[in-house]
């Protein structure tokens, strides 16, 4: 049932009669569905039935929109805004110089407080500072930008996936190198500029994407 405690993994998979490798692969994937949730020294817990996230790609929404369209209740935590210096991926991501001063948002976004995304947005200061953003900010840059009125075009997105960073995983209480849904996204003004360079993982068990696509010929 949902909530319950699963046995040690040795003892279950005596139990199951399977090797503890088997054991442990069938894991990953009960996990990458969201029907189990393995926390760091505590075991692994039943999660149960748990809403989706399922939306198209064609627009680009945030998560927030998207789970309040599918009345699904979310919220953040462990946000961390912070004034960083350009240098490497975050330069070439954003076009920008090295030395140049850089917004950073981090975040984890949970659904009924289990946490099912880990999200990163890196903006150069001189689109928004940390001052700018409200006491109540809920944690989607790309809604804060429209509603300020930014002249937003498009969204160019790179889709992988990728075995959970150590850091990524201790926040979403998963374990290191289990597999997640990376989008690395780079947001365009009209002025053909990079806005935001965003990193985001995804439980994917909580989330279906789809895309729908014209036949060729």
């Amino acid at each position: 049932m949902a909530g319950d405690r699963l046995p040690s993994e040795p003892d279950l998979a005596k139990k199951l009669g399977v090797s503890r490798a088997t054991l442990r692969e069938a894991m990953r994937t009960f996990e990458a569905q969201g029907l189990i949730r393995r926390r760091q020294g505590s075991g692994t817990f039943v999660v149960g039935q748990m809403p989706v996230i399922e939306a198209g790609l064609e627009v680009l929404e945030s998560l927030e929109t998207m789970a309040e369209r599918l009345g699904l209740e979310v919220s953040v935590s462990d946000l961390h805004i912070e004034t960083i210096t350009a240098e490497g991926e975050n330069a070439n991501g954003l076009g920008v110089s090295t030395g140049t001063q850089l917004t950073r948002i981090r975040r984890v976004m949970r659904e009924e407080s289990r946490p099912v995304a880990y999200l990163t947005d890196i903006l150069p200061e001189e689109v928004l500072h940390p001052d700018q953003l409200p006491a109540h900010f809920k944690g989607s840059v790309l809604d804060f930008l429209l509603k300020r009125g930014d002249q937003l075009t498009v969204s160019k997105a790179a889709i992988s996936a990728t075995g959970a960073p150590a850091d990524v995983a201790k926040v979403l209480q998963i374990q290191r190198g289990d597999v997640l849904l990376e989008f690395v996204s780079k947001l365009y003004h009209s002025n053909g500029k990079v806005l935001d360079y965003s990193s985001s993982y995804l439980i994917p068990g909580y989330f279906h994407f789809h895309v729908v696509r014209r036949v060729g010929g």
